[in-house]
């Protein structure tokens, strides 16, 4: 089949095996050209959430500077005969057979991370293959959450005490208008909390540990986002905000509850995802962003900040560095003062007569192509290519 990228609104509805590769192999290229770290690291990773974003670089990063054994929690699904996979899907077969040529394990299991049945698996296939895993990294992105309660959570991306209005884009069209964001209901906040806060990770730490298959001396850690002062409303004090608190506290939770296993959140880049860019207001911020950072040197996609992570800051000499609020700040570079003051000068002056001249509308998109696997340089897209490939450790 002939693939080509169909995209509806921000939603890409097809990916392509071939440019899904290629983007794993220039990532696993990238950790292979770097130092690596001379003390420490990590040998059995368990990844919750592996199969896109930073949770594929982490895994990656983790067996390419670490040399570690992966096993990988997805919820993908695989190609039809007129259907592509998911990207992820293509992207953990990728990596499965990359990892296997260069003599690394990896085994990957496909379904719904909040379940029990998901983490009884893995524990399962701890037990069978490694005995205890060193490190866990939860790097789940999912708008809905059924619990152990049984009920199904939704969440929203509101703000929290009043409406914020500011500019948005319409990355289609280049339009720009001005957008309202409503705030959101108490029950919403807290259906929120339950989808993206850190209940899950705690859950999962409990289950590893109670199965006695976590190291004594395990690290484990999830991801969040902080930004601007501009997206706060939508972000830091808004729904997401209230779920990101609550991660924290998960982490110091974690911390208290087994002596000897370290937990932190590490606060990342902002970068492209399908989801991010149907958010009112961040699209615009991160085409402005991206021009700034671009032009000063700063730009890091998610391979060089998951490089930073497992290379600079869980193996720093004295200990993991982290913030007053016990955050690894991996957007370090993005939340610079010299950054951050050109992006806000930007912010008051962009106009649809100017954008394509202050903002990289081209790279943002760019970027977006490649989450799926399209405008990967070396592949060809007018070839036909097999859209039902498997997962070598998957039997479906």
């Amino acid at each position: 089949m002939i693939v080509q990228p169909k995209v509806k609104g921000f939603m890409c509805t097809t990916a392509h095996p071939e440019g899904c590769k290629a983007t794993v192999k220039n990532q696993i290229e990238y950790i292979k050209s770097k130092p690596k770290p001379e003390t420490g690291g990590y040998k059995k990773v368990l990844v919750i959430g592996a199969s896109m974003g930073y949770g594929l670089a982490s895994r990656i990063a983790a067996a390419y500077a670490y040399g570690a054994d992966t096993i990988g929690i997805i919820f993908d699904k695989q190609g039809k005969e007129k259907r592509t996979a998911s990207a992820g899907w293509y992207n953990t077969a990728a990596f499965e057979e990359f990892a296997a040529r260069d003599g690394l394990y990896a085994k990957s299991l496909n379904g719904d991370a909040y379940s029990q049945e998901i983490k009884d698996k893995t524990i399962e296939l701890i037990k069978k293959d490694w005995g205890k895993a060193d490190m866990v990294i939860y790097s789940i992105a999912a708008p809905r959450r059924k619990a152990p309660d049984g009920v199904t959570y939704r969440s929203v991306l509101k703000t929290t005490d009043k409406e914020y209005t500011n500019k948005t884009i319409d990355l289609m069209t280049g339009k720009i208008s001005s957008v309202t964001i409503p705030f959101a209901t108490e029950e919403e906040i807290n259906d929120t909390v339950k989808v993206m806060g850190g209940e899950d990770w705690e859950l999962w730490i409990k289950a590893l540990k109670d199965a006695d298959v976590l190291e004594d001396n395990a690290l484990t850690i999830a991801y969040s986002y902080i930004g601007p002062e501009l997206t706060h409303p939508i972000y830091y004090n808004g729904t997401i905000g209230r779920a990101k608190a609550a991660l924290y506290k998960s982490a110091d939770n974690i911390d208290a509850a087994y002596p000897g296993i370290s937990a932190y959140v590490s606060v990342n880049k902002a970068l492209v995802t399908q989801s991010s860019s149907a958010i009112p207001i961040v699209p615009l911020y991160m085409s402005l962003l991206y021009k700034v950072m671009k032009e000063k040197g700063l730009h890091e996609g998610c391979i060089e900040q998951m490089y930073r992570l497992m290379c600079s800051r869980i193996c720093a000499e004295g200990g993991v560095p982290v913030d007053e609020k016990r955050l690894i700040r991996l957007d370090d570079y993005e939340m610079k003062d010299e950054v951050q003051k050109e992006v806000a000068r930007l912010w008051e002056s962009v106009s649809e007569d100017n954008i394509k001249e202050v903002a990289d509308i081209e790279g943002y998109w760019k970027e977006f192509y490649e989450i799926f696997g399209f405008g990967i340089e070396g592949v060809d897209y007018d070839a036909d290519v097999d859209i039902q490939a498997g997962i070598p450790s998957i039997e479906e």
